[in-house]
C-alpha cells in the first residue's frame, strides 16, 4: 500500500536531528553485536512454500502473510509449511477500514473482515493484524509540515491542529474527533476476539489524514488501556509529518512491529517521494539506536518492491547493524 507536528522550522529541526545522530554514533552503539535486541527481518506476500523458500535463501527469518481471508485450517496449513522450513509467519497485513463510516453496515462489515483476519492469524502462528483504522479526505486541513496538535487527554479529542486561528479546519477536526469516537467504538468490539485468538489488533496510522503527530497517535493506542491494541508502525510513512525517531520515541512499547521503507524529503523539508530503504531522509543510525532504547526485540517487515530479496535483506542487515 502507498501509504498515505508541525516543525516551525524544518531545516533547523533537521540539522539538530543530524547532530543528534552524530553523537549517537560516537557515544551509542554502533555495531552489531553491541546491541541487545534482536531485529527479524521480513517482506509481505503469500506464504507459500516456493516464496517462503526464497525469503529463506536471502536469509530472512519470516513473512508477513497478504492473505487474510482464508480459514484457520489453512492458515494453520501454511504455518506448517513455514516451520519446516524454519521460518515464521509472523503477521498479517489487513489494511484499510472504515470504521468511520456514517452506514453501520459498512463498519460492520469491515468488523467481521476484522474477526476473520485475527482468526486466520492464529491459525498462521502470527501475533498480530495491521489494520488501519479508518480515513478522512474532509478538508481543508493543514499541510504536513503545519500539523501542532492540542487535544484533550480524555477524550482525545483534538481542538486545535493547527497554530493560528483553525476556524478554516472546523470541518477537519470534527472528521478526526469522529474517526476518534468512531474507532474506538469498533476496536472495543473486537477486543474480546483479540483475547480469545491470541492476536494483537496492531494499528497502523498511515496517509489517511488522521492522528498526525506522534504524542497524539501514541494516545489513541494507549486510550484503550488493553495488551490487545498496539501500534504497527511504519518508519517511512511518518517522515513527512516529523522524523522516525520521534515517533518511535512517542510510541515506545506500543509498537508491536515495524514497516520499513525510506521516504526523500524535497530540498525544502515539505514533500517528497518514496524511495527503497537507505535512499531517503531517514537518519537510520537513529531509528535502530531509538529502538534499542525501548528494550524490545521485534520484526522489521520491508514494504516495498524494485530490488533483488538479496539486495533488500542487504539493506535490512545495515539497518539492524546500525549503519
Amino acid at each position: 500500500m502507498q501509504r498515505n507536528i508541525a516543525r516551525r522550522d524544518f531545516l533547523a529541526g533537521a540539522a539538530a536531528t543530524a547532530a543528534a545522530g552524530a553523537g549517537l554514533l560516537a557515544a551509542g552503539p554502533a555495531r552489531a553485536d553491541e546491541f541487545k535486541t534482536k531485529l527479524c527481518g521480513a517482506m509481505i506476500g503469500s506464504p507459500t512454500e516456493a516464496y517462503l523458500s526464497e525469503l529463506k535463501a536471502a536469509g530472512f527469518e519470516g513473512i508477513e502473510s497478504g492473505d487474510w481471508n482464508v480459514s484457520p485450517a489453512k492458515a494453520a496449513a501454511a504455518r506448517e509449511t513455514a516451520e519446516k522450513l524454519g521460518m515464521k509467519i509472523h503477521s498479517v497485513l489487513l489494511g484499510w477500514m472504515r470504521f468511520n463510516s456514517d452506514k453501520p453496515a459498512e463498519v460492520e462489515e469491515d468488523i467481521a473482515k476484522v474477526t476473520t483476519a485475527l482468526k486466520a492469524c492464529q491459525g498462521y502462528g502470527a501475533s498480530a493484524v495491521l489494520v488501519v483504522p479508518c480515513r478522512t479526505g474532509v478538508g481543508p486541513m493543514p499541510e504536513a509540515w503545519q500539523f501542532d496538535i492540542e487535544f484533550d487527554e480524555k477524550t482525545g479529542h483534538c481542538s486545535r491542529v493547527a497554530k493560528g486561528d483553525n476556524a478554516k479546519y472546523a470541518d477537519y477536526i470534527a472528521a478526526q474527533n469522529h474517526a476518534v469516537d468512531s474507532s474506538r467504538k469498533a476496536v472495543e468490539k473486537l477486543i474480546p476476539v483479540a483475547e480469545k485468538t491470541g492476536v494483537k489488533i496492531a494499528l497502523e496510522n498511515v496517509w489517511n489524514n488522521l492522528w498526525s503527530a506522534p504524542k497524539y497517535f501514541a494516545h489513541f493506542i494507549g486510550s484503550f488501556d488493553s495488551p490487545w491494541v498496539r501500534a504497527y508502525f511504519d518508519i517511512g510513512n511518518h517522515v513527512k509529518y516529523a522524523p522516525p525517531e520521534e515517533w518511535i520515541r512517542a510510541l515506545g512499547k506500543l509498537t508491536v512491529k515495524y514497516h520499513v521503507k525510506d521516504f526523500k524529503l524535497n530540498a525544502n523539508g515539505h514533500g517528497g517521494q518514496f524511495v527503497h530503504p537507505r535512499d531517503g531522509s531517514i537518519n537510520w543510525p537513529v531509528v535502530r539506536a531509538e529502538i534499542e532504547k525501548i528494550g524490545v526485540d521485534n520484526w522489521m517487515t520491508i514494504e516495498d518492491g524494485g530490488l533483488s530479496l538479496t539486495e533488500f535483506r542487504s539493506r535490512l542487515d545495515q539497518i539492524v547493524a546500525g549503519k
